[in-house]
């Protein structure tokens, strides 16, 4: 009896070894199936988005017989490079592109700054009303511009700003919303011992926030520069509103010049369109590390 246990003992075991390794393949090759379906939803979801570019890059390098062809032509048969050439002569494209750089880069550095402060305090330090006032700040999210253009640009006039950029870019160093609200999620995952040894060291709340929070921070600060960058560089009611001189227009007045226009050029207008795509691709290309970092640090904190 007692020889025969462990050779039946070692039967029922190779038995469930093959059962073992089936269920093993069962659950390796759902997985990968699983994996698969989900990346075929992404995909089709991006085709949403990069069809749309593809067909502007496209249109960009065609006549007018091929851009209005039907059925559609995809890749012309000569590529017109006369759309861009006078993409940058039908308006004064580089004096816009000037006046859009200088609000665009004003207003990151406004937004940068004024947001990591104004989140350090409703993240880091302790004071009375900061819930019930952060509250009041996020509740400034449920108002669009169009309700406020009216008195700020009654505001901008009796200042004497109207016709300059600086109600395009003041604003922005006072502070946003949404910024502050992404700035405190993500300061309040650092861990406090940091900013406590700072202290214990001598140094005071302000360069505990720019010698410890801010460099720890750059995941966030370059989400908040795309976001911003993106904003600033396709507003349109704002500088319409703001802006009365030409030479102060920025790339978006420029373009609705053209668009106003009888008989619109829309080779042309395409070519622009992908001149005016191209710098938002490129600085989310250098900086989409960092953004993601930001996004998912601030998505899975408290």
């Amino acid at each position: 009896m007692k020889m025969t246990l462990p050779v039946e003992q070692s039967k029922h075991q190779r038995n469930i070894l093959p059962n073992q390794r089936q269920t093993t393949t069962l659950r390796k090759v759902n997985k990968n199936m699983s994996k698969l379906f989900v990346y075929m939803i992404l995909i089709l979801f991006s085709l949403a988005f990069v069809v749309p570019f593809l067909w502007l890059i496209s249109g960009s390098l065609k006549d007018s017989s091929e851009l209005f062809a039907n059925p559609p032509v995809w890749i012309p048969e000569a590529l017109n490079w006369s759309n861009y050439k006078e993409a940058f002569s039908a308006f004064p494209f580089f004096l816009y592109l000037k006046n859009t750089l200088i609000v665009v880069v004003f207003t990151c550095i406004g937004a940068v700054l004024s947001n990591s402060l104004i989140a350090y305090g409703f993240s880091r330090i302790e004071w009375k009303y900061r819930d019930g006032i952060f509250i009041i700040v996020l509740a400034t999210l449920m108002l669009p511009f169009q309700v406020i253009m009216i008195p700020l640009f009654l505001l901008f006039k009796e200042i004497g700003w109207i016709g300059s950029f600086y109600p395009l870019i003041i604003p922005h160093f006072f502070g946003n919303a949404f910024f502050i609200f992404l700035l405190r999620q993500f300061f309040k995952g650092i861990p406090k011992e940091l900013s406590e040894a700072a202290k214990m060291d001598g140094a005071s709340e302000f360069i505990v926030f720019w010698k410890v929070i801010l460099p720890l921070s750059k995941p966030i600060l370059a989400t908040v520069v795309i976001f911003q960058f993106i904003e600033a560089w396709r507003d349109f009611l704002g500088p319409l509103i703001f802006l009365s001189d030409n030479s102060h227009y920025t790339l978006s007045l420029g373009v609705q010049q053209i668009m106003s226009q009888n008989d619109p050029r829309w080779g042309l207008l395409m070519a622009i369109g992908v001149a005016m795509t191209l710098p938002i691709i490129i600085i989310f290309f250098f900086l989409q590390r960092y953004f993601i970092e930001g996004i998912t640090f601030t998505g899975s904190k408290g």
